[in-house]
């Protein structure tokens, strides 16, 4: 049985995707910082973990590792006035080093498995440009970076890819979904005319991290309502 490990999945798109690999019968191993988690049936483990940890314990995982989705993150937005230098470091702390520091102690495992899987998570707003994102951008372009290095590193044992979504219904976005109107103003700003769901997203997650998806690395690919690269009327 494959082994995966999903971390920041105490909610949004690392509990859905942690959800889809379990009914697609992989071993999951699911991790959560500041919002414990209760089993609900499922056949899936939940650990605390602390990505800015110089050491984060990993002791729980299994000596092979077929995939790892990181998927803490933040959305912090305010003009750029008002971010202090300290803003930017936390912000990099959670979203860079914790992945750094978390690929760098699963490589062992990783590299045991026959064919083995990394996928990250950064945002539209680094190709788009955005007002109020400086902080989102700067951290999430540095994730896209360090992506398509670890790609050319890695290969052909280890996959690595990166999603860009655009906004989407979690819990870390709520603050800019909280009203009839927010939401209706950026489902028209997508060709698609609707938010994100954490299946759109989540569901790339799993193909990217499975053999379906053996022949793509180094990739950032975006599921974001076609906002990206269309401009319709």
């Amino acid at each position: 049985m494959k082994n995966f490990l999903i971390t920041g999945a105490s909610s949004g798109i690392g509990r859905e995707l942690a959800s889809i690999l379990n009914r697609d019968g992989y071993r999951v191993y699911r991790t959560y910082r500041n919002t414990p988690i209760m089993q609900q049936g499922e056949e899936i483990e939940y650990h605390f973990l602390d990505v800015t940890s110089d050491n984060p314990d990993l002791d729980f995982l299994p000596d092979k590792l077929d995939g790892l989705a990181y998927c803490p993150g933040t959305i912090n937005l305010k003009p750029f006035v008002r971010v202090k230098p300290e803003d930017f470091i936390a912000d990099f702390n959670i979203q860079v080093l914790g992945a750094v520091k978390v690929i760098q102690a699963l490589l062992p495992r990783l590299k045991k498995a026959e064919r083995a899987s990394v996928v990250m998570f950064s945002t539209v707003a680094v190709k788009m440009g955005f007002n109020f994102h400086s902080l989102v951008s700067t951290s999430k372009g540095a994730v896209e970076g360090l992506s398509r290095s670890l790609a050319a590193e890695f290969a052909p044992k280890i996959r690595v890819n990166c999603i860009a979504p655009s906004i989407t219904d979690t819990p870390l976005a709520s603050g800019l979904l909280n009203s009839d109107a927010k939401r209706e103003a950026n489902a028209q700003r997508h060709p698609m005319k609707r938010v994100g769901s954490v299946s759109d997203i989540a569901q790339m997650a799993a193909f990217l991290l499975s053999d379906k998806s053996g022949w793509i690395t180094g990739q950032v690919i975006g599921v974001d309502g076609g906002i990206s690269s269309l401009k319709v009327s």
